[in-house]
């Protein structure tokens, strides 16, 4: 014990024991003695203990510009508005849905490529301004568009007149007139067993409330193109979507945009249905 005090006690300690020899006090340390050279001072050279946090990861906010505003698992409506703008720039080729998933991740990854940044996947400060930078702001219709389906190329026999030009292969209806989309929305068609004639028609008649003479149910909007066969508002359509099918009709479940059609096709204009 006496040795590890020793070790651990500066000069003015040592020389505190007692007046002389070591003989007055048998407990202290005699001094050491005197060689006329002054004892040197205590040295501070030696490393001061610091907390380190070199086995810490940094914050992601201690680089600026690094800290992801949106990345995969968000739902909000910024994702939503990622989604319209890299739809804007064709990145993005479905309907704004708020969610940040694999999709949304791998747009992301495509426009960073293109303005040469770092393809994390994920949106931080400097993606998101160069975003902005080369987009609009989303309308409100690119923001929650009724048209979930992206429009296919044209049939060309649909480049010409009015035209309710019909794809089974993208399941959209686009209003055409002289070749240029007007307006489009979301269809679905008949099943196996009653399937929807494809070719060329035209509006034969329309009624704006009709009830199906043979299966008794309600066809608004309904615009005939071939016997029987129409496009109509679906009330099914609207709440099941692709679950189900029509008895052959082209089936419409935004109901706002095919009224608007409505008051615009007339009787006489073009059909096309086609693959």
């Amino acid at each position: 014990m006496a040795v590890a005090l020793a070790a651990g006690c500066t000069p003015d300690a040592a020389g505190s024991g007692g007046a002389g020899t070591g003989g007055a006090n048998p407990t202290t340390a005699p001094a050491p003695p005197s060689t006329g050279t002054p004892a040197p001072a205590p040295t501070t050279d030696a490393p001061t203990a610091t907390p380190t946090t070199d086995d810490k990861p940094p914050s992601p906010s201690a680089t600026p510009g690094s800290k992801p505003l949106m990345g995969d698992g968000d739902e909000t409506e910024q994702v939503r508005e990622l989604q319209a703008r890299l739809r804007q720039l064709d990145f993005f080729d479905r309907a704004p849905t708020g969610f940040y998933g694999t999709m949304t991740a791998g747009a992301v990854k495509k426009f960073q490529n293109r303005r040469g940044l770092p393809q994390t996947g994920s949106v931080d400060e400097a993606t998101w301004r160069q975003l902005l930078s080369v987009t609009g702001k989303p309308t409100a219709d690119e923001l929650k568009p009724s048209t979930t389906n992206k429009l296919d190329t044209p049939d060309p026999r649909c480049m010409t007149g009015r035209v309710l030009c019909i794809s089974k292969e993208s399941r959209t209806l686009a209003w055409m007139i002289d070749g240029k989309v007007v307006s489009s929305m979301d269809v679905r068609f008949g099943s196996e067993n009653t399937p929807t004639r494809e070719g060329v028609f035209n509006v034969g008649w329309k009624a704006r409330d009709w009830t199906s003479t043979i299966y008794h149910t309600p066809m608004p909007y309904a615009m005939f193109f071939s016997r029987g066969q129409a496009v109509h508002y679906s009330a099914d359509f609207a709440a099941r979507g692709y679950a189900g099918a029509s008895h052959g009709c082209v089936n419409v479940r935004d109901k706002v945009k095919l009224s608007a059609l409505f008051d615009q096709v007339k009787p006489g204009d073009k059909v096309v249905v086609h693959w």
